[in-house]
């Protein structure tokens, strides 16, 4: 296997994205050390990450190059949560040129308003990232089309999340309408506590499966 720093894997000390497979989120990582053909990380999202990943589990490595973006598949070898973070992913095929990482989503259920055009709809979301949520909601007056926009407030455990956002997808069913909203406009740190809910329920998810 080639060893090209930044275009068979990415360099040392710089900034990565790293795709879990199986759950379908993504945490940022700074590499630390590539040698032969593993790649060592300390993610960045802290030490909440930890318990998301275990040994064998597949993942994609995104990094950022001169043009574009570029990935490799690897596999978790090994991970440390104490003193710090830290994952060792063994590179399991070629790079090549890919899209940027999605953001962190998670299946999370949480009271939610939206205000369309003065109309206060109310449900709870499905699935939730930074940015942005599918939410079931009672269906009162026109039901919003697709690019409609609308604020938002999220009911999180240590308060509201308020954001400003767009309808991507409406599906309907009877008095029931699940929207897909992205969001336009959040502030970082509540981007940042909706990615610790995220992978607080991953973490609770994966012990739930361990039992």
């Amino acid at each position: 296997m080639s060893s090209v720093p930044d275009v068979d894997h990415p360099a040392e000390q710089s900034e990565v994205d790293i795709r879990l497979t199986a759950a379908n989120v993504s945490v940022s990582a700074r590499v630390e050390v590539v040698h032969d053909g593993v790649i060592s990380v300390r993610p960045s999202a802290g030490d909440f990450v930890g318990p998301v990943v275990g040994t064998g589990d597949q993942v994609e490595v995104y990094w950022r190059t001169a043009d574009g973006h570029r990935a490799v598949p690897a596999e978790v070898l090994e991970f440390e949560s104490e003193p710090v973070v830290r994952w060792r992913l063994t590179i399991t095929g070629p790079s090549e040129h890919s899209q940027r990482r999605d953001a962190v989503r998670g299946r999370i259920t949480v009271p939610v308003t939206a205000d369309v055009a003065g109309v206060e709809l109310t449900g709870e979301t499905m699935d939730l990232s930074e940015g942005g949520t599918r939410a079931s909601f009672e269906g009162f007056g026109l039901a919003p089309e697709a690019g409609t926009r609308l604020s938002v407030v999220i009911g999180m455990d240590d308060g509201p999340v308020r954001a400003s956002g767009e309808v991507v997808r409406l599906q309907s069913r009877g008095t029931r309408w699940t929207l897909s909203i992205t969001f336009l406009h959040i502030e970082e740190k509540d981007q940042d506590r909706i990615r610790r809910r995220v992978f607080q329920a991953l973490r609770e998810e994966r012990a739930r499966l361990a039992d």
